[in-house]
């Protein structure tokens, strides 16, 4: 996933992933891990996820609710067909 897509349209392809089933929250678990290293900032949201269980997919999903931003529909799209 592109470092130039915003992290709120990349929490929503995860949401939906995990909704759809073609993402686990092990992926997104080591999406926030890559995140953390990055951010010149590190937000709650990315601590919560880093360090939630690969089997909490549920929990997974609630933090991913949490990050702030605005989806852009249009990469949001090409993120979501690419997985179809």
């Amino acid at each position: 996933m592109s470092s130039s897509t915003d992290y709120r349209t990349q929490a929503e392809f995860f949401i939906r992933g995990l909704t759809e089933g073609f993402v686990t929250a092990a992926e997104v678990i080591a999406w926030a891990d890559e995140v953390i290293v990055a951010a010149a900032k590190t937000e709650d949201w990315m601590l919560d996820i880093s360090t939630a269980a690969p089997e909490d997919r549920m929990g997974v999903l609630h933090h991913l609710h949490a990050v702030q931003g605005t989806v852009d529909e249009a990469k949001l799209a090409e993120l979501l067909a690419s997985k179809k």
